[in-house]
């Protein structure tokens, strides 16, 4: 392998010296008939053979001499401005593919250098930057997935063994079996979630863009939880303009508002208040989402949209951390804007805008 690298480079420098020692002969030899005919011409001299065939031996020598010098120098200026940056290149590469994403290229600033190598390892680190950014969010992903899965997978195993008690009454059995029964629902739900978000983060999903009256819309999702806040004793507050038409995907738009919703009563507590309004100009509409639960630090409110982020954890059993993650990724579908409004034992606000165009 060693000998036909070496082969290689020989040829390759060959190579070089045959082109320079081409067009060093070419200039020389166009520039010396010029030269000895306007000589000649001059002093009215005589060419013989004698004097044409020493002038050849000179002028090839000199071609030669001239054409290893310019093949030296051309050698040791490729190997400073173009080997040497892209054999950095090729090696860094190589370290990319054996997952060593923390690799970087310094821009090289050697005179003669073609500013095009600078570009391509800017575009280079710029790759290895996302690409170990999209690692991180990969094994964090798997990290958290296996964690939310060991729960629930450790909660039906204890209720399972509980089950096998030969001398359970019936009312536990019952109960046992109702917890089981939950606990794998909050499951399907989670893989439904991370199924829906996978499918949107890889563009799987395409709006199916429709005109549709988007106060009806979200008065259909709240009285979904009719139940909950009769249940909850939570007093519901609505401003909902009327006839505002958006151009969205319904369908999409639907699993936002009934996030939002389900958030706000999770979050609210009993005798609490959760206040829908929708109002509008010619360019959007804005829904807002007020509930007078927990509310949030800053430091919570900016990881928030995060997948499997909670950052209440004593509500963490009713939920999976991939709820307003899939909110937002739905709205940045829409071309929409999402933003939380929150004070600390006072509530949050969520403020959703969709264009109406």
């Amino acid at each position: 392998m060693k000998d036909k690298t070496v082969i290689k480079s020989i040829l390759r420098w060959l190579n070089h010296y045959f082109v320079f020692f081409i067009l060093v002969a070419f200039i020389i030899t166009c520039c010396t008939m010029l030269f000895v005919s306007t000589l000649r011409d001059s002093l009215g001299l005589e060419l013989t053979d004698d004097n044409i065939g020493a002038a050849a031996k000179i002028t090839f020598i000199n071609v030669a001499l001239l054409s290893l010098i310019f093949t030296v120098i051309d050698t040791i200026r490729r190997k400073l401005t173009v080997e040497r940056p892209v054999r950095n290149i090729t090696q860094a590469a190589e370290k990319l593919i054996q997952g060593d994403f923390s690799v970087r290229i310094n821009n090289k600033n050697i005179i003669g250098t073609d500013e095009t190598f600078n570009r391509v390892i800017d575009c280079f680190n710029k790759m290895a930057e996302e690409l170990g950014s999209v690692e991180t969010l990969r094994t964090d992903f798997i990290a958290n997935v296996s964690h939310e899965m060991k729960t629930p997978l450790a909660v039906m195993q204890n209720y399972g063994t509980l089950l096998q008690a030969p001398d359970l009454s019936q009312e536990k059995r019952m109960e046992y079996a109702k917890a089981v029964t939950d606990t794998c629902r909050k499951m399907a739900d989670m893989m439904t979630n991370i199924l829906k978000l996978n499918r949107l983060e890889n563009q799987q999903i395409y709006p199916c863009i429709t005109e549709f009256n988007l106060g009806e819309q979200l008065c259909e999702c709240l009285l979904q939880y009719e139940n909950v806040w009769e249940q909850s004793d939570i007093e519901i507050e609505t401003d909902i303009a009327e006839d505002i038409i958006v151009k969205a995907d319904a369908e999409l738009l639907s699993h936002v508002w009934n996030n939002l919703f389900s958030n706000a009563f999770k979050f609210t507590p009993s005798g609490g208040k959760v206040t829908v309004s929708l109002s509008a100009t010619p360019d959007y509409a804005q829904v807002r989402v007020t509930d007078t639960g927990c509310g949030m630090t800053p430091q919570v409110g900016a990881h928030i949209f995060e997948k499997f982020y909670q950052g209440d954890t004593s509500h963490s059993s009713q939920g999976n951390g991939l709820g307003l993650a899939l909110v937002k990724r739905v709205v940045d579908i829409m071309h929409g804007e999402i933003s939380v409004e929150s004070v600390v034992g006072k509530g949050s606000t969520f403020v959703v805008r969709i264009s109406r165009c």
